[in-house]
């Protein structure tokens, strides 16, 4: 929705309605540019943790940054989406640097029904990247955006990237797609865009392909052991998979079955020989 500037929505009033005092927050206005977030898949994806855990001595957050950190995205003029919250466990002091202190940042639920559907409107010094909580509070609301639910494709035409994997699990507009993932065991293919790998793998049982595609949004690896192996030299690497359906089967197809169609399936792509799959 659109807000009335008549109301005068202010920022202050989701942090009242969130139950967040003000002196609890810092509100962080990130850009795009290259050699940080580079993309608007960096901002939504993995990256923009690391990115945003590394701050430079005596900056704009001070000494003791607060608890919450609410990360917007700019977008056109001085607007920003919001994108996600991290809470603050404190600053990691055995990483710092003479230029750089590192801050133990983790996920939080904090205005997660409006990830990017809130919009605000930053002042006239968009040089100034980041906001006290009480000085951020009298920002402007310019829209909560309705969310868009987006359709399922279809098992054959799914192909999505590891940032789109992660909006799958735990985005509401893609509630069609875990509806669909849920319903059915299936072989997939994993490609390594970086090395031109693959791996072929099965979900099964109860845990089904949504189960399964939610353990690599979750770690990135999956519990595999080449893929695992890639996450430790690479923390971030799995955001150069990309995901797709090779077969699906009902629920009550054998296991049996299952593990044929995934046997066919490794020796078809050579993925034992040549890709990421170790038997």
């Amino acid at each position: 929705m659109n807000i009335d500037p008549a109301c005068e929505l202010k920022l202050g009033n989701l942090f009242q309605a969130a139950g967040l005092a003000p002196e609890d927050v810092v509100v962080i206005r990130h850009t795009l540019n290259a050699g940080g977030l580079e993309t608007r898949a960096d901002a939504m994806g993995p990256n923009l943790l690391p990115y945003t855990r590394e701050q430079g001595h005596n900056n704009k957050l001070g000494r003791n940054p607060p608890g919450i950190w609410l990360n917007f995205l700019a977008t056109s003029g001085r607007r920003a989406r919001f994108i996600r919250a991290y809470e603050n466990y404190g600053e990691v002091h055995e990483e710092r640097t003479d230029v750089w202190r590192f801050f133990d940042l983790r996920p939080s639920t904090v205005f997660a029904a409006m990830t990017d559907r809130l919009v605000i409107e930053w002042t006239a010094d968009t040089v100034n990247w980041a906001k006290a909580g009480r000085t951020a509070g009298s920002l402007s609301v310019v829209e909560i955006a309705d969310p868009q639910t987006e359709p399922f494709p279809g098992f054959d035409s799914l192909l999505i990237s590891y940032q789109e994997l992660q909006a799958v699990v735990s985005d509401d507009r893609y509630s069609q797609w875990r509806t669909a993932l849920s319903s059915v065991q299936g072989i997939y293919l994993i490609a390594d865009t970086k090395s031109g790998k693959l791996y072929v793998g099965k979900a099964d049982g109860a845990e089904r392909l949504f189960g399964r595609w939610s353990d690599y949004a979750r770690n990135g690896h999956g519990g595999n052991v080449a893929l695992r192996e890639l996450a430790g030299a690479d923390a971030a690497h799995a955001r150069h998979f990309q995901f797709s359906i090779l077969r699906v089967f009902s629920p009550s197809a054998p296991t049996s079955q299952v593990d044929a169609a995934e046997n066919h399936f490794k020796r078809a792509l050579l993925s034992r020989q040549t890709g990421h799959n170790r038997n």
